[in-house]
């Protein structure tokens, strides 16, 4: 028997309220696809993770180390904007393709304690 991935009404409704709506554009729609993606791939491997220990025997590490794999830690904000800052200042031009190394430095540097 499968268990359904729908997401609770509750989590829809968090992600609903973490994206304004306007009716101009499909931001709020793609937001809430793109968590409810997330969510049913992250119940997924979880649901992999037991069925590993429990039936195929393997060791918490092993586990640990598959679930690490799948879903790396994305770069902290502090890390993204010291590399766009490294590739800023290797060319030494600011380019409008570049500008959202800005954006992530501009970022970094409102999110540092005064």
């Amino acid at each position: 028997m499968t268990q359904s991935i729908t997401p609770p009404r509750e989590m829809i409704e968090q992600w609903a309220s973490e994206k304004c709506y306007d009716e101009r554009d499909w931001l709020y729609e793609l937001h809430i696809a793109a968590r409810a993606a997330q969510w049913g791939a992250d119940q997924e491997l979880e649901a992999c993770c037991e069925y590993l220990v429990r039936c195929a025997q393997w060791e918490p590490e092993d586990v640990d180390e598959l679930r690490a794999a799948r879903r790396p830690n994305p770069p902290s904000l502090k890390e993204r904007a010291l590399e766009g800052l490294t590739r800023l200042v290797a060319t030494g031009e600011f380019f409008s393709s570049q500008m959202k190394d800005l954006d992530t430095i501009r970022h970094a540097l409102e999110a540092l304690p005064e």
